[in-house]
C-alpha cells in the first residue's frame, strides 16, 4: 500500500474547501465593513478565539468520517471535559493534569465507540447516540449546573495574543493542519481514505479494516477531549449544557469543507475553514443586526450551496467512459 494508490484530495477551482474559503473572503469583508475593528489584532484574535473549539471538534469528526462512519458522541465528549477541566484545574493536578485528563477520557470515549462499531458490528449512528446522551448524563453528574472555575493558566495561555502580535488560536489552527497533513501521507492516514472510500477493496489491498476505524474513531475521541480543553479556555468556566449547539455546526463544518458523508473524500483543511465560515457568518450577520434565528437559515442555505458545488465537482472530474465505437 503507498500513497500513490489513495492520493490526498487536490484543491480545484470549484472543490469545497476552495468555496468555503472565498465565501470567508466575502463575508469576512462585509462583516468588516459594518465593524471596522474586525480588521485589528483584537477583532481577528476574537474572531479566532470564538472558531478554534469548532475547528478542533470539526477535525476530529472529519477522521470518523473519512473512515465512512458517523459520530454524534463529539458533544458529550466535550461537555465531559469541559466540567472536568472547570473542577480539577485549579487544584493539586493544574492545567497540566487537567489536560491529561481530557486526552484520556476522549481517547477511552473514541475506544469504546471504536470497539463497538468494529468488535460487535454494531451501527456508529447508533452507537454513538448512546454513548453522546450517556455523557452528557456524566458531565452533569460532574457539574449539575454552570460553574467551576478555569485555571488562568488555561484562560489566559490558550486564548488572547502571544506579544501583541500572533493569536494564539492561529498558532494553534496552524498546528493542527500540520498535524493534519503529516497524518494523512501516513500509512494510518492512508488506510482510512481508502477504508472510507471502498471498504471492500481495501480490505482486499490488505488493510486492516477494523484498525483503521478504530484508529478513526479514537483520534477524533482525542480531539473532541482537547476542543473540551479549548472551550473551558474561551468561557472561563464549566457548563455541562455548554455543547449542546455544537453538533449540527459540526456536521454542517465538515460538509461546507468538502469532505463526503459517504467517506473517503476530503479532509480536515475543509473542515476547518468551514468552522471559520460559520463562524465569520455568525459575527457578519451580527453586524448587519440580523435577528439570530438568521444564523440558521444562513447556515443551511450555504451548507446545501457547498453540498452541491461539491457534488458537482466531483461528478466533472471523473473520468469520462469511452463509447465503443
Amino acid at each position: 500500500m503507498t500513497a500513490r494508490r489513495f492520493p490526498l484530495p487536490r484543491l480545484r477551482p470549484t472543490s469545497g474547501p476552495t468555496i468555503a474559503a472565498l465565501l470567508y473572503a466575502v463575508m469576512y469583508a462585509v462583516y468588516g465593513a459594518r465593524a471596522p475593528s474586525a480588521f485589528s489584532l483584537t477583532g481577528i484574535t476574537d474572531l479566532l478565539d470564538n472558531t478554534i473549539v469548532l475547528a478542533v471538534a470539526a477535525a476530529g469528526l472529519t477522521l470518523v468520517i473519512l473512515a465512512g462512519e458517523f459520530d454524534l458522541s463529539g458533544i458529550g465528549v466535550i461537555a465531559i471535559t469541559n466540567a472536568v477541566v472547570a473542577t480539577i484545574s485549579t487544584g493539586r493536578l493544574g492545567s497540566a493534569g487537567a489536560l491529561v485528563a481530557v486526552m484520556v477520557i476522549g481517547a477511552a470515549a473514541g475506544l469504546l465507540n471504536g470497539w463497538l462499531v468494529t468488535t460487535l458490528g454494531l451501527q456508529s449512528l447508533a452507537v454513538t447516540i448512546g454513548t453522546m446522551i450517556a455523557s452528557e448524563g456524566v458531565a452533569l453528574l460532574i457539574l449539575s449546573a454552570p460553574g467551576g472555575e478555569v485555571a488562568d493558566a488555561i484562560a489566559n495561555g490558550m486564548t488572547g495574543d502571544l506579544g501583541h502580535t500572533i493569536p494564539v488560536a492561529a498558532i494553534l489552527i496552524v498546528a493542527l493542519l500540520v498535524l493534519w497533513f503529516l497524518f494523512a501521507q501516513t500509512r494510518a492516514g492512508i488506510a482510512i481514505y481508502a477504508v472510507g472510500a471502498d471498504e471492500n477493496t481495501a480490505r482486499l489491498s490488505g488493510i486492516d479494516v477494523r484498525r483503521a476505524k478504530l484508529l478513526a474513531f479514537v483520534l477524533a475521541g482525542l480531539t473532541y477531549g482537547l476542543a473540551g480543553y479549548m472551550l473551558s479556555a474561551e468561557t472561563g468556566s464549566g457548563d455541562p449544557r455548554a455543547s449542546d449547539s455544537f453538533l449540527l455546526f459540526m456536521y454542517a463544518s465538515v460538509a461546507i469543507g468538502g469532505t463526503s458523508l459517504a467517506g473517503g473524500r476530503g479532509g480536515v483543511f475543509g473542515s476547518v475553514v468551514g468552522a471559520g465560515l460559520l463562524t465569520v457568518m455568525q459575527k457578519m450577520l451580527f453586524a448587519l443586526g440580523a435577528a439570530e434565528f438568521y444564523t440558521s437559515v444562513f447556515s443551511g442555505l450555504v451548507m446545501l450551496m457547498a453540498l452541491a458545488v461539491s457534488s458537482l465537482s466531483a461528478a466533472l472530474s471523473r473520468p469520462r467512459r469511452r463509447r465503443p465505437t
